[in-house]
């Protein structure tokens, strides 16, 4: 009898075993049919918040130095280069319209500038060849908002913005090289604001946004001898001859009025330039090494080039010519410091150096046009020897990084289209620019307020007293 009620005991206690078991999993499976209902329903935000890219705060802070150091370009480094090789009576004047020009470059990059050169892609076809579409006044750019380096990183797309913003300014101020001395502060305001729409937004973009028409040709430029240099260069030239010689040019003697500013101002564009070089990797990397090491040398190489020019052609090496020389070397080696060896960049910039002497030297007379502080001789001509040599030190041969895909004839040939393109558009949007700007308000000062000076005339004071 016991031992039936053990059995019985015994069977049911295996029942209610089997039972609970049976319990058990049968709620573990419904809880893992509720978590993974739970994980299903809630990837789309948790992926969302994973994918939202961090900037990397090594490369943000690189190109936030690298930004203040393009600032250091214009103000003080290009005020002060082109106002000592000015006459006094101009100093303030040439300086004035310099910080002005950036200063209003900034803000209508912020208005509607990095849209059209970098916003998002929204017009198709031909037209997104030449600008992007996008919104006004930053409107799709946050604090969170990030913008894609050359790698899997990104930095704070506000930082972009500031960095290229920079860039704007400073080719728009170069331009004043060449109208120096004679056009009217009213004039400059109005002509930039047309010329950085027409002329500006659009190289910018077809040579470093995405789908630019010279980006997806295949052209090098690494920080902007098409965009920056031969854009400034050519505009400058179309708007000296719409201006005209200044009054006595070239019969009297026009001296800069004091090298030594000049050269205070050579100074702190070379150090800025880092930022314009180093800083066009987007990333504080091995590539944005190369580029310094490239800043170095090849404007060494350039700025005793021009001395030794200068030697040979019969004169004495001047502080001027190494001016100059260490200007047209920065200049040479933009579109090629991250593409080039350093070897390569020391033959760019000797030979870029060279090149500008006889534009400066030669040319200029004999085309019979006056370009005040020698923009398109130096910008212009520079950037058209640096970016077509870009195709050759780029390749392997020469210690460039390329990786010998496309060949140098296909890659020189590539960069003359991309220049022909810079000059033709440059040309031809200055023209606009110009002709609308002297139909509105004038372009050039009275003949008294020329002899006068721009400082007194225009601004009501005097560098000197």
């Amino acid at each position: 009898m016991i031992r039936k009620l053990l059995c019985g005991a015994g069977v049911l206690g295996a029942s209610m075993l089997t039972a609970t078991a049976a319990w058990a999993t049968a709620a573990a499976d419904a809880v893992t049919e509720t978590v993974t209902e739970a994980v299903a329903a809630a990837p789309a935000e948790v992926v969302e918040e994973a994918a939202v890219a961090v900037a990397n705060p090594g490369n943000n802070a690189w190109m936030m130095t690298a930004t203040v150091l393009v600032l250091l370009m214009i103000l003080p480094g290009l005020a002060l280069f082109y106002g000592g090789l000015t006459r006094s009576k101009n100093m303030l004047s040439t300086m004035t319209q310099i910080g002005a020009t950036a200063a209003l470059a900034m803000l209508i990059w912020v208005m509607w500038g990095y849209s059209m050169a970098f916003g998002p892609e929204t017009s198709e076809g031909m037209i997104g060849n030449f600008i992007s579409g996008g919104s006004l006044f930053l409107s799709s750019v946050t604090s969170d908002s990030t913008a894609a380096t050359f790698s899997d990183e990104v930095i704070s797309e506000y930082v972009f913005v500031c960095f290229q913003m920079t860039f704007a300014a400073i080719t728009a101020a170069l331009i004043l090289g060449s109208t120096a001395e004679r056009m009217k502060f009213s004039s400059t305001m109005l002509f930039m604001t047309i010329w950085l729409t027409i002329v500006y937004f659009p190289i910018a973009h077809m040579v470093w946004a995405g789908g630019g028409y010279l980006f997806k040709l295949g052209a090098l430029d690494f920080a902007g001898g098409t965009v920056v240099h031969i854009n400034a260069g050519v505009s400058g030239l179309v708007l000296a001859y719409l201006l005209g010689k200044r009054k006595g040019y070239p019969s009297e003697p026009m001296p800069p009025h004091s090298l030594t500013m000049t050269m205070i101002g050579t100074g702190l564009l070379w150090v800025g330039w880092f930022g314009f070089n180093a800083g066009s990797e987007l990333e504080a990397d091995g590539t944005a090494g190369l580029a310094m090491i490239n800043t170095f040398v090849a404007t060494a190489a350039a700025g005793l080039g021009w001395m030794l020019m200068e030697k040979l052609s019969g004169h004495k090496g001047s502080a001027l010519g190494f001016c100059s020389g260490i200007i047209a070397g920065l200049v040479a080696v933009t579109p090629a410091a991250g593409n080039s060896g350093p070897f390569g960049a020391i033959i760019l910039g000797f030979v870029a150096s060279i090149i500008c002497y006889f534009a400066v030297s030669k040319l200029k007379n004999a085309m019979g046009y006056d370009d005040s502080l020698d923009a398109f001789g130096i910008h212009g001509i520079g950037g058209m020897v640096g970016a077509i040599g870009t195709g050759i030190v780029y390749q392997p041969m020469f210690g460039g990084p390329g990786d010998g895909s496309t060949a140098m004839g296909a890659q020189v040939m590539i960069q003359l289209t991309a220049v022909v393109v810079a000059i033709v558009w440059a040309a031809a949007g200055t023209l606009i620019a110009g002709v609308v700007t002297k139909a509105l308000t004038g372009l050039r000062v009275s003949e008294e307020v020329e002899v006068e000076g721009l400082d007194i005339a225009e601004h009501g004071e005097r560098a000197y007293n």
